[in-house]
């Protein structure tokens, strides 16, 4: 679960980056069927310990077994993007 407040903003400014994977897992009692679990996080990137963690949990405590995990991550304090644009704006 994503944390709020202050501890938020320290993660972020340590490099921390909003995590998301699909987690693509066989139904225990019908292993031929594929459900898809969304998982989201602060995480660090490409190391992924929090991500690795929580999959460690998965397999060693749930029965659905993995089938495959896409990860995107995107850093959410990043440099101010500055754009020209082109044209002279009056106003008065």
């Amino acid at each position: 679960m994503l944390e709020t407040g202050q501890s938020y903003i320290a993660k972020q400014l340590q490099d921390y980056r909003l995590t998301t994977a699909e987690i693509i897992y066989r139904l225990p009692d019908h292993p031929s069927l594929l459900q898809s679990y969304i998982w989201q996080e602060l995480d660090i990137a490409p190391r992924f310990p929090i991500l690795h963690k929580f999959l460690h949990f998965w397999e060693t405590r749930l029965e659905g077994r993995l089938y495959l995990v896409k990860i995107a991550h995107q850093s959410l304090i990043k440099p101010s993007e500055l754009y020209y644009c082109g044209s002279e704006f009056v106003i008065q």
